[in-house]
């Protein structure tokens, strides 16, 4: 798992230089502060406060959006993944400044802080309805009515828009200067935006769809990568990316950690596994010491509810899995600098928590992702999001129609959808349409498609 399929020409990363509190679009502006927060807290609190984090309340995670029980969705999703990184972060500081005293007077200790943010903001670009919404952007282009409009844009944009990721398109939203937004998106720090690019490439150059930043977002990156020190790897077959920024491999292994147990304990709730099915896999993670001190916790702490019993076997599941990954990133951490580190960290711990995690995706995948319910909403919601995109990209196609006057109208006016350049009002479409809720999609759908009216 650590050897490297390119050559490496580069010094390695240093610690140091990864961690920048410099702000995209304000590189030289020194702002007056009145308060005692770092910069990586401000990055916090300004997505916390911002109006795309509080859109993923009604964005969908896995399950449909909670009727009489309550199960996850982007939101809490979200900052359950947070709570992780924290901890991830805080775990890999604490033996990065054991080991280099030096390192405490820099903003290494910040690490936590800064892996936090990131994982709030890992899903800020996810459309509605999920993966299926994203397919349904990707195939509007690849299979639907928007093929014709291959020979009209360049090669570069053909393969950001037939590869749409909710991974890049979060970049986007962070970095991207939208009409009456401030240069530079958000003006997040370095830091926290290279944190949340977990394939440091652009899309003409995707495996499996996905890909770090669209072309429109490349200068962005490259100044970030320049800044902090990231490298850029030769893959061969004219194949360029940088090497992945060492925070990415722990916002991923919170994302890890928190969507397969989390969605194992929503399963639960509804139904879809049995308490002695989801008892099993969670104890499956530990050796059979471990699992009898579980049972003797349980027992002391008299929990006779069953879903008292799985919310304490997820916590216990995730301290584990925590514990896994901090001690794989910090076994690797050499090779990470490299950029030599090959996989996730979570492919890395151990054998039978590794194991475990394996077994819990294949019944998830089996199980869980084919459910009816997952099911029904990946069909209607692919449905809602293709029409969406069919009738706006007819809009902007034909303006001086009287029709698509009236879909423009209801586009805010952070989008440049009247912009003279294809490429430009195309890209707005899919800003507008990527950025509504599910319930806002489900509701435009209602209306422009004439099955309901407004009630006033």
């Amino acid at each position: 798992m650590r050897h490297s399929a390119f050559l490496r020409t580069f010094a390695p990363m240093n610690w140091i230089q990864l961690i920048s509190n410099c702000r995209l679009g304000q590189e030289h502006r020194h702002p007056e502060r009145h308060d005692d927060r770092t910069e990586f807290k401000r990055d916090y609190d300004r997505l916390i406060f911002s109006a795309p984090f509080r859109r993923l309340q009604n964005k969908t995670q896995v399950f449909p959006l909670p009727g009489s029980v309550f199960v996850h969705n982007r939101l809490t999703h979200s900052l359950e993944v947070a709570s992780v990184g924290m901890s991830l972060g805080n775990d890999v500081t604490r033996h990065l400044c054991a080991k280099n005293p030096d390192f405490i007077d820099t903003l290494v200790p910040e690490i936590g802080q800064i892996v936090a943010t990131a994982c709030l903001a890992h899903d800020l670009g996810n459309p509605p309805f999920g993966h299926s919404g994203e397919k349904a952007i990707q195939t509007f282009f690849t299979e639907g009515a928007g093929q014709h409009l291959k020979e009209r844009v360049s090669p570069q944009f053909w393969s950001d828009i037939t590869h749409f990721d909710g991974n890049a398109n979060a970049f986007r939203l962070l970095t991207h200067s939208f009409k009456g937004r401030r240069k530079g998106g958000f003006a997040m720090t370095y830091s926290t935006l290279a944190s949340i690019v977990k394939y440091p490439f652009p899309s003409y150059h995707a495996t499996k769809n996905k890909f770090g930043f669209f072309t429109s977002e490349y200068d962005h990156y490259t100044t970030i990568a320049d800044k902090l020190g990231i490298p850029l790897l030769s893959m061969g077959n004219g194949h360029e990316r940088w090497a992945r920024y060492p925070l990415v491999y722990l916002v991923e292994a919170a994302d890890d950690i928190c969507y397969e147990i989390m969605d194992l304990e929503d399963a639960y709730k509804l139904k879809i596994l049995t308490y002695d099915e989801t008892a099993a896999m969670m104890l499956g993670f530990f050796d059979e010491t471990g699992k009898k001190h579980i049972l003797q916790r349980i027992s002391d702490e008299d929990l006779s509810d069953p879903n008292e019993k799985v919310q304490y076997l997820r916590a216990c599941v995730i301290g584990l899995l925590e514990n896994e990954c901090a001690r794989v990133f910090l076994d690797h951490e050499d090779d990470i600098l490299n950029g030599t580190f090959q996989g996730t960290l979570i492919e890395n711990i151990s054998a039978t928590p590794r194991e475990a995690y394996n077994y819990c995706t294949r019944v998830s995948r089996s199980r869980i992702y084919k459910s009816q319910p997952v099911l029904d909403v990946e069909l209607s919601g692919y449905r809602i999001m293709d029409t969406l995109m069919e009738l706006m990209v007819e809009a902007i196609l034909h303006p001086e129609r009287y029709y698509s006057q009236q879909l423009i109208g209801r586009v805010s006016s952070q989008y440049d959808i009247s912009n003279p350049d294809l490429e430009t009002r195309l890209m707005a479409v899919i800003d507008y349409i990527s950025g509504m809720t599910d319930v806002y999609a489900l509701d435009v759908y209602q209306k422009i498609c004439g099955i309901s009216l407004p009630i006033v």
